[in-house]
């Protein structure tokens, strides 16, 4: 029996994965085998020694403590592409809001008295014309699974569009539309589009992306999305170039006190991801995410340790968190087999510098094998699920 606990509300079609005869879920726990996460930040909580896995129902994993995890050999998932729809959605309304200033005239439409509102209407809407979304470029930096979709539609309403993206998958490649303009930079967007939108995780080389230099390389007048991160923002330098007209909107999924209150800007309260079915959606694969891993020790969709997945055979099932260094898998495979007990299959991975191995064991696996296994230099984790 696993105990998982949940930091927040998950969608109960999600969790009805979880069979209650080998899950005890819970929002209060002690040491708890596994943790179901969407937003609550987790840099403070002590990872305790039970802890084997955390699933973020969601994309972004920047409210959990990455490093710390994959030190201590505990597995953390997301769930890439589940909110996928909802976000390209609010994208595409981004899009109108950045072409159109509806923002400001519905506020102040909103400030209309007496009765004669429709002739003020009239004489008032000029200002807040705007422009048309087709025959304008757009730039669409993270090609992935919001970033593609986003695309193919901007294709569709008859937009020109380029992206860049230095991490593009064969498969995500191949959903592109072929009109869609593979960009070899960022600065090539960057100079040549009228829209930019964003759809790159927060890393070390994507913090602070969008600042006063790059910004200066963008065409006069550019509108910008930001559906992403905050951190992929300079606030203040966004401000500033809304100040002085060189941006002509922007709109964020993250609001911040530098930029609520200047005209031009759309804040929304982090409502991308915010449908029911992209809850639903996360919910569910995190929980199939935790449920294989816990049961069976297959890693699918983990943003510290590599993929790896083995049918179960043999007596029981040894998985293994090492650096990726020689001589590690030697030292394994004859601790394991002396005692008569025999490998009958065996997996591999790695990842930068941590690697993964499963191992189906004909035999027991006692915890004497299992010190044995951990004494080991350079293996940091050890399971047996049996």
């Amino acid at each position: 029996m696993y105990n998982i606990q949940m930091l927040n509300k998950i969608a109960k079609v999600g969790t009805d994965n979880l069979d209650p005869a080998k899950y005890t879920l819970g929002t209060e726990m002690d040491n708890p085998d596994a943790i179901l996460v969407r937003s609550a930040v987790m840099h403070d909580m002590e990872l305790g020694s039970n802890l084997k896995a955390i699933a973020r129902a969601g994309a972004g994993v920047n409210n959990i403590p990455v490093d710390a995890c994959t030190e201590k050999g505990i597995v953390v998932f997301n769930t890439p592409g589940a909110n996928a729809n909802g976000v390209k959605e609010m994208t595409l309304c981004a899009l109108f809001l950045a072409a159109r200033n509806v923002v400001g005239g519905i506020e102040w439409a909103k400030g209309l008295t007496g009765d004669d509102v429709a002739k003020q209407v009239e004489k008032g809407k000029s200002a807040f014309a705007g422009t048309e979304l087709k025959g304008k470029t757009l730039g669409v930096i993270g090609l992935g699974a919001i970033g593609g979709m986003v695309a193919n539609v901007a294709v569709h309403l008859g937009m020109k569009v380029i992206g860049c993206d230095p991490f593009l998958s064969v498969e995500g490649a191949w959903n592109l539309n072929h009109h869609v303009v593979k960009a070899a930079t960022y600065d090539e967007i960057f100079e040549k589009a009228d829209y930019i939108t964003l759809h790159v995780p927060a890393t070390k080389d994507t913090k602070g992306m969008i600042n006063a230099t790059t910004i200066a390389t963008m065409k006069d007048g550019v509108r910008l999305i930001n559906l992403s991160r905050a951190d992929l923002v300079n606030a203040a330098d966004v401000a500033e170039a809304m100040k002085s007209g060189k941006m002509a909107a922007y709109v964020t999924d993250f609001p911040t006190a530098e930029v609520l209150e200047i005209p031009g800007v759309v804040a929304i309260p982090h409502l991308g991801a915010s449908t029911e079915e992209s809850e639903d959606n996360c919910a569910v694969m995190a929980a199939l995410e935790l449920d294989d891993y816990l049961t069976n020790g297959n890693i699918k969709n983990s943003v510290n340790f590599p993929p790896a997945s083995m049918p179960r055979s043999g007596d029981c099932r040894i998985c293994l968190f090492n650096a990726n260094v020689p001589e590690i898998i030697t030292a394994v495979t004859k601790i394991v087999g002396e005692g008569g007990r025999n490998i009958e299959n065996m997996m591999n991975k790695s990842r930068g510098n941590v690697a993964y191995t499963i191992m189906d064991v004909i035999g027991d696996i006692d915890d004497a094998t299992v010190a044995q296994l951990e004494a080991i230099e350079g293996v940091f984790g050890v399971r047996v699920i049996k």
